[in-house]
Protein backbone atom coordinates (compact mmCIF):
# COMPACT_ATOMS: atom_id res chain seq x y z
CA UNK A 1 0.00 0.00 0.00
CA UNK A 2 1.23 3.40 -1.17
CA UNK A 3 -0.17 6.67 0.77
CA UNK A 4 -0.89 9.11 -2.04
CA UNK A 5 -2.10 12.75 -2.05
CA UNK A 6 -4.37 13.26 -4.99
CA UNK A 7 -5.23 17.40 -5.92
CA UNK A 8 -8.54 18.31 -7.51
CA UNK A 9 -10.47 14.75 -6.18
CA UNK A 10 -13.73 16.03 -7.53
CA UNK A 11 -12.45 16.68 -11.03
CA UNK A 12 -13.53 14.38 -14.05
CA UNK A 13 -9.90 12.74 -14.51
CA UNK A 14 -9.58 13.00 -11.01
CA UNK A 15 -12.64 10.88 -9.83
CA UNK A 16 -11.12 8.00 -11.80
CA UNK A 17 -7.93 8.22 -10.75
CA UNK A 18 -9.40 8.09 -7.39
CA UNK A 19 -11.37 4.69 -8.28
CA UNK A 20 -8.40 3.09 -9.49
CA UNK A 21 -5.75 4.08 -6.59
CA UNK A 22 -8.56 2.66 -4.40
CA UNK A 23 -9.44 -0.43 -6.36
CA UNK A 24 -5.31 -0.93 -6.45
CA UNK A 25 -5.12 -0.55 -1.89
CA UNK A 26 -3.40 2.36 -2.00
CA UNK A 27 -4.80 5.21 0.71
CA UNK A 28 -5.81 8.50 -0.46
CA UNK A 29 -5.78 11.58 0.89
CA UNK A 30 -7.91 14.07 -1.92
CA UNK A 31 -7.96 18.02 -1.92
CA UNK A 32 -10.96 19.53 -3.00
CA UNK A 33 -12.16 23.48 -2.56
CA UNK A 34 -14.90 23.03 -0.34
CA UNK A 35 -16.49 20.54 2.60
CA UNK A 36 -19.53 20.24 0.07
CA UNK A 37 -17.26 18.53 -2.31
CA UNK A 38 -15.53 16.05 -0.23
CA UNK A 39 -18.92 15.15 1.21
CA UNK A 40 -19.82 13.77 -2.24
CA UNK A 41 -17.00 11.83 -2.57
CA UNK A 42 -17.33 10.29 0.58
CA UNK A 43 -20.88 9.51 0.05
CA UNK A 44 -19.80 8.21 -3.53
CA UNK A 45 -17.82 5.40 -1.57
CA UNK A 46 -19.45 4.76 1.70
CA UNK A 47 -17.50 1.23 2.47
CA UNK A 48 -13.92 2.93 2.51
CA UNK A 49 -13.23 4.14 5.55
CA UNK A 50 -11.30 7.32 6.64
CA UNK A 51 -7.86 5.15 6.64
CA UNK A 52 -7.96 4.91 3.13
CA UNK A 53 -9.67 7.65 1.88
CA UNK A 54 -9.44 11.25 3.48
CA UNK A 55 -9.86 15.00 1.91
CA UNK A 56 -7.93 18.43 2.61
CA UNK A 57 -9.85 21.33 1.73
CA UNK A 58 -7.27 23.93 -0.99
CA UNK A 59 -9.88 26.72 -1.91
CA UNK A 60 -7.30 28.34 -4.04
CA UNK A 61 -4.42 26.69 -5.94
CA UNK A 62 -3.15 29.91 -7.28
CA UNK A 63 -2.08 30.84 -3.93
CA UNK A 64 1.30 30.84 -2.81
CA UNK A 65 1.78 27.92 -0.07
CA UNK A 66 -1.52 26.26 -1.12
CA UNK A 67 -0.18 23.40 -0.69
CA UNK A 68 1.70 23.35 2.61
CA UNK A 69 -0.39 21.88 4.81
CA UNK A 70 -2.34 19.30 2.35
CA UNK A 71 1.68 18.04 1.68
CA UNK A 72 1.95 16.81 5.23
CA UNK A 73 0.50 13.24 6.57
CA UNK A 74 0.44 10.99 9.31
CA UNK A 75 1.40 8.00 7.64
CA UNK A 76 3.68 10.04 5.24
CA UNK A 77 2.80 10.66 1.61
CA UNK A 78 4.90 8.61 -0.99
CA UNK A 79 3.57 9.66 -3.95
CA UNK A 80 1.54 13.02 -5.32
CA UNK A 81 -0.55 12.86 -8.00
CA UNK A 82 -1.36 16.37 -9.13
CA UNK A 83 -4.24 16.64 -11.35
CA UNK A 84 -5.77 20.61 -10.59
CA UNK A 85 -6.05 22.67 -13.04
CA UNK A 86 -8.72 24.94 -15.02
CA UNK A 87 -9.97 23.58 -18.08
CA UNK A 88 -12.41 26.02 -19.22
CA UNK A 89 -13.05 28.91 -21.88
CA UNK A 90 -15.03 31.09 -19.74
CA UNK A 91 -12.62 33.45 -18.65
CA UNK A 92 -12.71 37.26 -18.01
CA UNK A 93 -8.31 37.22 -17.31
CA UNK A 94 -6.51 35.29 -18.74
CA UNK A 95 -3.49 35.74 -16.46
CA UNK A 96 -5.73 35.05 -13.40
CA UNK A 97 -8.00 32.91 -14.70
CA UNK A 98 -5.65 30.49 -16.74
CA UNK A 99 -2.28 31.19 -16.31
CA UNK A 100 -1.70 31.53 -12.94
CA UNK A 101 -3.66 28.53 -11.02
CA UNK A 102 -2.05 26.18 -13.66
CA UNK A 103 1.54 27.36 -13.05
CA UNK A 104 1.50 28.68 -9.75
CA UNK A 105 -0.62 25.53 -8.60
CA UNK A 106 1.85 22.93 -10.16
CA UNK A 107 5.02 24.91 -8.87
CA UNK A 108 3.63 25.70 -5.37
CA UNK A 109 2.40 21.78 -5.07
CA UNK A 110 6.57 20.86 -5.58
CA UNK A 111 7.75 23.56 -3.48
CA UNK A 112 5.48 22.38 -1.00
CA UNK A 113 6.53 18.80 -1.31
CA UNK A 114 10.03 19.78 -1.23
CA UNK A 115 9.91 21.45 2.45
CA UNK A 116 7.51 19.81 3.79
CA UNK A 117 7.55 15.99 2.34
CA UNK A 118 10.53 14.40 2.11
CA UNK A 119 8.93 11.10 1.85
CA UNK A 120 7.39 11.68 -1.68
CA UNK A 121 8.96 9.58 -4.18
CA UNK A 122 6.85 10.12 -7.25
CA UNK A 123 4.93 13.69 -8.57
CA UNK A 124 2.32 12.65 -11.21
CA UNK A 125 1.38 15.77 -13.23
CA UNK A 126 -1.63 16.20 -15.52
CA UNK A 127 -0.32 18.16 -18.09
CA UNK A 128 -1.82 18.04 -22.01
CA UNK A 129 -1.77 17.44 -25.69
CA UNK A 130 -1.66 21.50 -25.51
CA UNK A 131 1.40 21.95 -24.63
CA UNK A 132 2.56 19.66 -27.50
CA UNK A 133 0.64 21.13 -30.67
CA UNK A 134 2.04 23.88 -32.65
CA UNK A 135 -1.23 25.47 -33.31
CA UNK A 136 0.58 27.15 -36.34
CA UNK A 137 1.19 24.80 -38.31
CA UNK A 138 -2.70 23.31 -38.62
CA UNK A 139 -3.25 19.85 -40.01
CA UNK A 140 0.47 19.56 -40.40
CA UNK A 141 -0.06 15.84 -41.80
CA UNK A 142 3.52 14.97 -42.85
CA UNK A 143 4.32 15.70 -39.31
CA UNK A 144 4.25 13.08 -36.55
CA UNK A 145 3.64 14.39 -32.95
CA UNK A 146 5.52 12.99 -29.81
CA UNK A 147 6.98 13.80 -26.39
CA UNK A 148 9.61 15.47 -27.71
CA UNK A 149 7.34 18.10 -29.28
CA UNK A 150 6.51 21.35 -27.38
CA UNK A 151 4.26 24.29 -27.94
CA UNK A 152 6.53 27.33 -28.86
CA UNK A 153 3.78 30.17 -27.31
CA UNK A 154 4.59 32.82 -25.59
CA UNK A 155 3.46 35.02 -23.44
CA UNK A 156 1.67 37.59 -25.68
CA UNK A 157 0.27 34.67 -28.00
CA UNK A 158 -1.40 33.67 -24.34
CA UNK A 159 -3.00 36.72 -23.60
CA UNK A 160 -5.11 37.53 -27.05
CA UNK A 161 -7.84 35.13 -26.11
CA UNK A 162 -9.16 32.31 -24.16
CA UNK A 163 -7.75 29.57 -26.25
CA UNK A 164 -4.34 30.48 -26.17
CA UNK A 165 -4.57 31.20 -22.68
CA UNK A 166 -5.42 27.55 -21.62
CA UNK A 167 -2.89 26.01 -24.41
CA UNK A 168 -0.54 28.17 -22.52
CA UNK A 169 -1.31 27.77 -19.16
CA UNK A 170 -0.65 23.70 -19.65
CA UNK A 171 2.91 24.67 -21.55
CA UNK A 172 4.16 27.08 -19.14
CA UNK A 173 2.97 24.70 -15.73
CA UNK A 174 4.77 21.62 -17.13
CA UNK A 175 7.85 23.82 -18.26
CA UNK A 176 7.70 25.13 -14.66
CA UNK A 177 7.77 21.87 -13.59
CA UNK A 178 10.62 20.40 -15.58
CA UNK A 179 12.95 23.50 -14.79
CA UNK A 180 12.04 22.71 -10.83
CA UNK A 181 13.36 19.32 -10.96
CA UNK A 182 16.15 20.43 -12.94
CA UNK A 183 17.35 23.52 -11.08
CA UNK A 184 16.12 22.32 -7.72
CA UNK A 185 17.10 18.84 -7.27
CA UNK A 186 14.84 17.39 -4.94
CA UNK A 187 14.46 13.84 -4.10
CA UNK A 188 11.39 12.98 -5.92
CA UNK A 189 10.85 12.24 -9.65
CA UNK A 190 8.06 13.45 -11.73
CA UNK A 191 6.09 11.98 -14.67
CA UNK A 192 3.93 14.41 -17.15
CA UNK A 193 0.79 13.31 -18.77
CA UNK A 194 -0.15 14.61 -22.12
CA UNK A 195 -3.70 13.82 -22.95
CA UNK A 196 -5.54 15.48 -26.20
CA UNK A 197 -9.26 15.50 -25.98
CA UNK A 198 -10.53 13.47 -23.12
CA UNK A 199 -13.80 11.66 -23.23
CA UNK A 200 -15.61 8.90 -21.15
CA UNK A 201 -18.42 8.19 -18.69
CA UNK A 202 -18.36 10.58 -15.81
CA UNK A 203 -18.12 9.46 -12.25
CA UNK A 204 -17.93 12.72 -10.32
CA UNK A 205 -21.30 14.16 -9.21
CA UNK A 206 -21.74 17.87 -11.24
CA UNK A 207 -24.03 20.68 -9.33
CA UNK A 208 -25.70 20.89 -12.10
CA UNK A 209 -25.67 19.39 -15.92
CA UNK A 210 -23.89 22.46 -17.02
CA UNK A 211 -20.68 22.04 -15.69
CA UNK A 212 -20.37 18.58 -17.62
CA UNK A 213 -16.53 18.81 -18.57
CA UNK A 214 -15.23 20.53 -21.56
CA UNK A 215 -14.61 17.14 -23.55
CA UNK A 216 -17.23 15.78 -23.28
CA UNK A 217 -19.84 18.89 -23.89
CA UNK A 218 -19.64 18.21 -27.75
CA UNK A 219 -21.16 14.64 -27.19
CA UNK A 220 -23.61 16.35 -24.78
CA UNK A 221 -24.48 19.00 -27.78
CA UNK A 222 -24.64 16.24 -30.30
CA UNK A 223 -27.38 14.04 -28.63
CA UNK A 224 -29.25 17.49 -27.70
CA UNK A 225 -29.46 18.31 -31.29
CA UNK A 226 -27.54 21.31 -31.47
CA UNK A 227 -25.25 20.27 -34.40
CA UNK A 228 -28.19 19.46 -36.72
CA UNK A 229 -27.24 21.89 -39.90
CA UNK A 230 -23.20 21.56 -39.36
CA UNK A 231 -21.28 19.15 -37.47
CA UNK A 232 -18.13 20.08 -35.42
CA UNK A 233 -14.77 19.38 -36.88
CA UNK A 234 -13.19 17.62 -33.85
CA UNK A 235 -9.97 19.46 -33.27
CA UNK A 236 -7.59 18.30 -31.66
CA UNK A 237 -8.39 15.34 -33.88
CA UNK A 238 -7.04 12.62 -31.19
CA UNK A 239 -8.29 11.50 -28.22
CA UNK A 240 -8.09 9.02 -25.14
CA UNK A 241 -10.74 7.61 -22.81
CA UNK A 242 -10.53 8.93 -19.35
CA UNK A 243 -10.54 5.67 -17.80
CA UNK A 244 -7.00 4.64 -20.14
CA UNK A 245 -5.58 8.19 -18.63
CA UNK A 246 -6.65 7.93 -15.23
CA UNK A 247 -5.47 4.62 -15.01
CA UNK A 248 -1.75 5.30 -16.62
CA UNK A 249 -1.54 8.14 -14.20
CA UNK A 250 -1.82 5.21 -11.53
CA UNK A 251 0.47 3.38 -13.28
CA UNK A 252 2.91 6.27 -13.65
CA UNK A 253 3.06 6.21 -9.81
CA UNK A 254 3.76 2.95 -9.35
CA UNK A 255 6.54 2.20 -12.65
CA UNK A 256 10.35 2.78 -12.02
CA UNK A 257 10.26 3.08 -15.64
CA UNK A 258 8.19 6.38 -15.86
CA UNK A 259 10.53 8.55 -13.27
CA UNK A 260 11.09 11.62 -15.12
CA UNK A 261 9.37 10.91 -18.07
CA UNK A 262 6.84 12.61 -20.17
CA UNK A 263 3.98 10.46 -21.70
CA UNK A 264 1.92 11.76 -25.03
CA UNK A 265 -1.17 9.92 -23.84
CA UNK A 266 -3.71 9.21 -27.02
CA UNK A 267 -5.35 6.27 -28.30
CA UNK A 268 -5.43 7.76 -31.52
CA UNK A 269 -7.40 10.24 -34.25
CA UNK A 270 -11.09 10.76 -34.56
CA UNK A 271 -13.12 13.78 -36.06
CA UNK A 272 -17.03 14.70 -35.82
CA UNK A 273 -18.49 12.11 -37.96
CA UNK A 274 -16.99 9.51 -36.63
CA UNK A 275 -18.38 10.68 -32.79
CA UNK A 276 -21.90 10.79 -35.02
CA UNK A 277 -21.85 7.74 -36.48
CA UNK A 278 -20.97 5.96 -33.03
CA UNK A 279 -23.94 7.42 -31.62
CA UNK A 280 -26.17 6.86 -34.55
CA UNK A 281 -24.64 3.21 -34.71
CA UNK A 282 -25.78 2.63 -30.39
CA UNK A 283 -28.62 4.74 -29.50
CA UNK A 284 -30.85 4.99 -32.39
CA UNK A 285 -33.23 6.89 -29.87
CA UNK A 286 -31.46 10.10 -30.95
CA UNK A 287 -31.86 9.54 -34.75
CA UNK A 288 -33.82 12.53 -34.90
CA UNK A 289 -30.94 14.91 -33.20
CA UNK A 290 -28.48 13.76 -34.92
CA UNK A 291 -26.67 15.95 -38.00
CA UNK A 292 -28.94 15.50 -41.04
CA UNK A 293 -27.02 13.75 -43.94
CA UNK A 294 -27.01 17.41 -45.36
CA UNK A 295 -25.02 18.82 -42.54
CA UNK A 296 -21.39 20.50 -42.76
CA UNK A 297 -17.99 19.62 -41.13
CA UNK A 298 -17.39 16.59 -39.06
CA UNK A 299 -14.32 15.80 -41.38
CA UNK A 300 -10.38 15.83 -41.09
CA UNK A 301 -8.69 19.35 -42.59
CA UNK A 302 -8.19 19.21 -46.18
CA UNK A 303 -5.13 17.72 -46.61
CA UNK A 304 -4.75 15.76 -43.54
CA UNK A 305 -3.50 15.64 -40.00
CA UNK A 306 -0.75 14.91 -37.95
CA UNK A 307 0.33 11.34 -36.99
CA UNK A 308 0.94 10.52 -33.44
CA UNK A 309 3.40 8.34 -31.64
CA UNK A 310 2.44 6.95 -28.20
CA UNK A 311 4.73 3.67 -28.01
CA UNK A 312 6.14 5.49 -24.71
CA UNK A 313 3.06 4.63 -22.88
CA UNK A 314 2.32 1.46 -24.48
CA UNK A 315 5.82 -0.03 -23.75
CA UNK A 316 6.61 1.78 -20.63
CA UNK A 317 3.34 1.45 -18.76
CA UNK A 318 1.89 -1.29 -20.62
CA UNK A 319 -1.37 0.53 -21.39
CA UNK A 320 -4.28 -0.68 -24.00
CA UNK A 321 -6.32 1.87 -25.65
CA UNK A 322 -9.88 2.01 -25.27
CA UNK A 323 -11.51 2.35 -28.64
CA UNK A 324 -13.78 5.72 -29.90
CA UNK A 325 -16.69 4.29 -30.11
CA UNK A 326 -16.61 2.30 -26.72
CA UNK A 327 -15.53 5.18 -25.19
CA UNK A 328 -18.51 7.54 -27.06
CA UNK A 329 -20.58 4.57 -25.99
CA UNK A 330 -20.06 4.75 -22.00
CA UNK A 331 -19.90 8.66 -22.29
CA UNK A 332 -23.62 8.79 -23.80
CA UNK A 333 -24.75 6.30 -21.17
CA UNK A 334 -23.44 7.87 -18.53
CA UNK A 335 -24.80 11.62 -19.91
CA UNK A 336 -28.36 9.41 -19.79
CA UNK A 337 -27.87 8.70 -16.27
CA UNK A 338 -27.89 12.42 -15.31
CA UNK A 339 -30.50 13.54 -17.81
CA UNK A 340 -29.07 14.19 -20.88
Amino acid sequence: MTRVLLTGGSGFIAAHVLDYLLERGHSVVTTVRSQEKADKIKDAHPNVGKDKLDFSIVEDIAQQGAFDKAVVSDPAFEVVIHTASPFHFNVTDVQKDLLDPAIIGTTGILKSIKKSAPSVKRVVITSSFASIIDTSKGGWPEHTYSESDWNPITEEAAKENAANGYRASKTFAERAAWDFVEQENPNFTIATMCPPLVIGPIVHYLNSFDALNTSNQRIRDTIQGKYKDETPAGAPYIFVDVRDLALLHVLAAEAESAANKRFFITAGHFNGNTIVDAIRKNFPEYKDNLPKDSASGGDFPEGGVYKINNKRAEELLGTKWTSLEQSVVDTVKSLKEVGA
